[in-house]
């Protein structure tokens, strides 16, 4: 049977036909409604991400002006702030007053993003010592105030997730399949779905396993023994899809995190 273009516009018809058609399947997934808190949380966390893209941009920019005077910016942006100050008094470094005046304005839209960023963290801060969820959060390592935030603000009570491993593979952290004729071939984390909160699990993960080796505890223990039988980075993704499944428990029930019943 061949459709007409009619039958495939979008329609109020068509629209609760398909609303209709997708209620009738029982495995159809459903986004869960986020409440007014995350909304506001998951607003600051957009914001901030913008403000550092765009510090990042600025602060390209001005590596590539001060390349053109013969000046080598270092790589680090910390860096970069205080190399700045001394460009600007340095008399002899071959600038002239126009491209002074100009470079100190970009010094000052840098301090600027700088100093939004710093507020929004502090407001992080406030609202994940103010919050339960976000707090019992913290007690996993390599969750801080950021990550622990951002999560919460994406999933909240986490009742939409059968299991930690739903979670998992709604941020991207299982290995993608390219499995075929009973075959089964495991790649790389599939990185689907959120990719700022799978950004800051992947940063704590890798923090917290540069500190495992001088931990007892069972899952630093677990990951030291992955990371010295496989690539540190697969050791990375696989402690970041653990702390995700962890969170979603933690979340779920209500509970603390309790070491000594991670399954290592």
């Amino acid at each position: 049977m061949v459709q007409t273009s009619e039958a495939t516009n979008k329609t109020d018809a068509n629209d609760a036909e398909a609303i209709c058609e997708a209620m009738s399947r029982p495995s159809m997934r459903f986004v869960a409604m986020k409440t007014v808190e995350q909304q506001d949380l998951q607003a600051m966390h957009r914001v901030r991400s913008s403000l550092i893209r765009e510090r990042t941009a600025k602060a390209n920019q001005l590596r590539g002006l001060v390349y053109e005077y013969g000046l080598v910016a270092p790589r680090e942006i910390s860096s970069l702030r205080r190399a700045l100050p001394e460009w600007l008094e340095d008399a002899e470094n071959g600038l002239t007053v126009r491209f002074r005046a100009l470079l100190a304005g970009l010094y000052r839209d840098l301090q600027q993003l700088d100093e939004r960023v710093r507020e929004l963290d502090r407001e992080i801060a406030t609202i994940a010592r103010e919050h339960e969820p976000i707090g019992r959060l913290q007690q996993l390592t390599g969750i801080g105030p950021l990550t622990a935030s951002a999560l919460y603000a994406l999933v909240g009570d986490a009742r939409q997730y059968r299991n930690g491993r739903e979670l998992a593979v709604a941020l991207g952290l299982t290995p993608r399949q390219h499995s075929s004729g009973g075959k089964e071939k495991l790649l790389g984390i599939s990185k689907r779905g959120d990719k700022y909160v799978r950004t800051l699990l992947i940063h704590g993960a890798r923090s917290a396993l540069r500190v495992a080796p001088n931990k007892t505890d069972r899952i630093s223990c677990w990951a030291v023994a992955l990371a010295e039988r496989s690539h540190p980075n697969v050791a990375t993704a696989a402690l970041a899809n653990k702390l995700a499944r962890i969170a979603w428990a933690m979340l779920r029930h209500g509970t603390n995190y309790e070491a000594e019943h991670v399954a290592a």
